[in-house]
Order: structure tokens, then C-alpha cells, then sequence
């Protein structure tokens, strides 16, 4: 009799757990479920206003474009995480380079400075849209670099910074 007694305990407690699970499932499920593929169907859609066409590419925007509209007060602003390692002088050296009349300039050409050799095997000169990739990832544009900076993510501002480098020497 106590073996009965167990297993229709045990039984009565399983029915209760499935049971109890179906009510919530029904009480606090918000729909969905999935199609005939198996692919799970969200219960509610939330309109995005993109039609439905998530996976179209954005058509992205030159770097000059938002230099044209880049305030080189923000820039100013921008360059005070800047000013302890370089200066805004003509000729001042720091722990960095001067960056006076970085744009246009050789890179890697500031007579007196010891450039890392990343640097030094760079061809060409700071043209805005080279600052922006060195300004986004200095070691990702110049591996090895010794420009401890980790980099600026937002585009807008790194315009705003190159717009001020470049109202340095006007």
C-alpha cells in the first residue's frame, strides 16, 4: 500500500508540473511559434519602417562630406585628450609629434622627432581622410605604432578634430 501511495504521489506531481507548465506556457506566451520550415515567427511585429528589407546597405558617406559640415570648435574641444602627449606649436615637441600643420604634411616628417618605425615606412602626407583611418585606430592604420591612443569611434568627431588640425596654420 505505501508503494502505491509513492508512485501516485510522484504521478500526481508530474501531472501538476505539465499541467502548471501549459497554464503559464498559455498565460504569459506572447505567440509566435514556429513556421512550417521550423523558422521561429515573433508573436508581435514591431514596424521599423524599413518594409522589411533590413539586409539593404546603407550607402556610406564620404569622409569629405563630413568634414564640410565638421566645426573645428568641436575639434578644439575634442583635442584636449590630445594635449598631453602633443602639441598644437609650431615646433614644440612632446611626447608626440607637433601637430601643427599636420594636414597636407609628410607623415613622419617633423625634423627632430623619433618616429616609431610604422610610421616611418608610411608613404604619402596627412590628408584628411588619412587622419580620420589613423584618428580611428592608430594601430590598426599604422601596426606597431607607439601611439598608445586606442582611437576615436564616432566619425563626426573625427571630422571635427581633422577641420580643427587643419584651421591651425590658416
Amino acid at each position: 500500500m505505501t508503494l502505491t501511495k509513492a508512485v501516485g504521489g510522484v504521478c500526481a506531481a508530474w501531472l501538476i508540473l505539465l499541467l502548471g507548465g501549459w497554464a503559464a506556457d498559455g498565460l504569459y506566451s506572447v505567440g509566435g511559434g514556429h513556421d512550417a520550415h521550423g523558422e521561429h515567427v515573433a508573436g508581435y511585429v514591431i514596424d521599423t519602417g524599413d518594409g522589411g528589407h533590413g539586409d539593404e546597405e546603407v550607402a556610406e558617406i564620404p569622409f569629405a562630406d563630413y568634414l564640410a559640415s565638421a566645426d573645428p570648435a568641436d575639434g578644439e574641444g575634442l583635442f584636449r585628450q590630445c594635449r598631453s602627449c602633443h602639441s598644437v606649436e609650431d615646433g614644440v615637441q612632446g611626447t608626440g609629434p607637433s601637430l601643427y600643420g599636420v594636414v597636407g604634411r609628410d607623415i613622419a616628417s617633423v625634423g627632430g622627432f623619433g618616429y616609431s618605425g610604422a610610421l616611418e615606412g608610411l608613404e604619402g602626407n596627412w590628408t584628411p581622410e588619412a587622419l580620420n583611418g589613423f584618428l580611428e585606430s592608430p594601430r590598426g592604420y599604422a601596426q606597431g605604432t607607439a601611439m598608445s591612443y586606442g582611437g576615436m569611434r564616432d566619425i563626426e568627431d573625427r571630422a571635427a578634430m581633422v577641420a580643427y588640425l587643419d584651421s591651425l596654420d590658416n
